[in-house]
């Protein structure tokens, strides 16, 4: 009776031991399951054949889309990677944004599809002088459609995506600093008017920012802007200055995977 008294002590002790293993394994697996760093990924337009190195081909797009799906990656919506810069919330381990910039009319035939299949969300930054104008553009009812499916929303990219290096240099401090605030706020007075809501994020045209420029973007009252640089998005970085990675047709494979995130911890910049 003694020895069957001991054994089962024993035996008590073993689960004991297993269940706190188990346990410290939990908390581990939920440490890690938040993300170290994530993706913007920048789309210009889509077609069925290569027109420029900013065209995807609708083919790779949906190789892409079926990549993120098949590996356990989250596609969120950019607004989680801005508040995840700036230090608020979690995001998952392997999260990507996606976002599309210009307004190209393949946004809405060829993009459209296949976001509507993988029901993912898309930011959309427009620039509104091209939209019903440019022949390349998509009309106002072709982005009050897209955003009507719940899954795309829509920024500002400015009005007319200048490059301000070159107005900077060739107007006068004055009238540059008139253009700029012009730029930045008919962008939005116009996208809100014809949408509905209210834009608070903005593209850099060309990539192109300073300081001087996010203190008009602030003031003007966005709170989140996006660039082209190719890095990941870390804890820390400056939300004013997102990086992102323009997304090329060569981007298939490797080459695709290498501009997403992984659990390896990165040095926020």
């Amino acid at each position: 009776m003694i020895k069957q008294r001991g054994r089962f002590r024993l035996v008590v002790s073993i689960l004991a031991l297993c269940l706190s293993a188990v346990t410290l394994v939990a908390i581990a697996a939920s440490a890690s399951e938040s993300a170290t760093a994530a993706t913007i990924l920048v789309y210009h337009r889509f077609g069925p054949v290569v027109a420029d190195s900013m065209t995807v081909t609708t083919e790779v797009f949906a190789s892409q889309l079926r990549y993120l799906h098949d590996h356990g990656y989250t596609v969120v919506p950019l607004r989680d990677v801005v508040n995840f810069a700036a230090g608020y919330g979690e995001l998952p381990p392997r999260a990507v944004a996606i976002t599309a910039d210009d307004g190209h009319r393949t946004v809405f035939s060829d993009m459209k599809p296949l976001v509507e299949r993988y029901r993912i969300p898309v930011t959309l930054f427009i620039y509104p002088s091209a939209i019903s104008n440019a022949s390349y553009a998509m009309t106002w009812e072709q982005l009050v459609e897209l955003k009507a499916t719940g899954l795309f929303s829509v920024e500002s990219h400015t009005y007319w995506h200048p490059n301000f290096h070159i107005d900077k240099r060739r107007l006068s401090a004055e009238n540059y600093e008139k253009f700029v605030d012009t730029q930045l706020n008919k962008s939005r007075q116009v996208l809100d008017h014809r949408l509905g809501g209210r834009v608070t994020m903005l593209s850099w045209p060309f990539g192109i920012y300073d300081d001087e420029l996010i203190a008009a973007a602030t003031k003007s009252g966005y709170v989140a802007a996006v660039t082209i640089e190719r890095r990941k998005v870390t804890r820390g970085d400056n939300v004013m200055a997102l990086p992102r990675f323009i997304v090329t047709n060569g981007d298939v494979g490797q080459r695709f995977e290498s501009l997403l995130p992984t659990q390896t911890p990165i040095t926020s910049r």
